[in-house]
């Protein structure tokens, strides 16, 4: 029993990752994809979408972020053996 839900969960885990990876925006849940929300005064832009209609999704920003990270720690060349670093 605990193997199967554990499938099931690395399954769907799996499913969102693969949608994150192809369709990295998903229509907006404020304004319904219409880019516009209604205000007191009128008609104005959607906060969450900017008017754009799409958001990125939750997955594919955290993706991002850990991309970014993994980016900004890697060093760009390699060092070699002549080369001090600061702090030796």
């Amino acid at each position: 029993m605990l193997a199967a839900s554990t499938l099931l969960i690395l399954a769907t885990l799996a499913g969102y990752a693969l949608l994150c990876a192809i369709r990295p925006f998903a229509v907006c849940r404020t304004c319904s994809g219409t880019g516009l929300r209604e205000a007191r005064k009128g008609i104005k832009l959607c906060r969450r979408c900017r008017g754009t209609r799409y958001r990125l999704r939750i997955g594919r920003r955290l993706h991002n972020h850990a991309r970014r990270l993994h980016t900004d720690g890697t060093r760009t060349r390699p060092t070699t053996d002549k080369e001090r670093l600061p702090w030796q």
